[in-house]
């Protein structure tokens, strides 16, 4: 587990709801759409990210960058990026399970 601090997206104001990167590309599941929900960018620097997984218990999510073998972690009081596993042996997904 590593804690160094890493490259954050910085926070930007949000667009107006209902936010335009949201593209409803078939009609029939408009209805699904919440209407005041955005797309918030919480790190970049990966090649490749997949398999997110969040522990409410301890609010924090984590996820897969398998081409640069790690996963990382997002803290949700801090907003936070650090590694969490290196090498991660290029795991491609994760699961909380008992």
């Amino acid at each position: 587990m590593n804690d160094e601090p890493l490259k954050t997206a910085r926070w930007r104001p949000q667009p107006p709801y209902p936010d335009p990167l949201v593209e409803i590309l078939d009609q029939r599941f408009a209805k699904y759409r919440i209407f005041n929900a955005a797309v918030e960018r919480l790190y970049t620097g990966c090649r490749w990210a997949e398999g997110p997984v969040y522990f409410g218990d301890g609010r924090y999510l984590l996820w897969s960058d398998i081409p640069n073998g790690r996963i990382l972690k997002w803290e949700e009081e801090t907003g936070a990026v650090s590694i969490y596993r290196k090498p991660s042996n290029f795991a491609n997904g994760n699961t909380r399970d008992r």
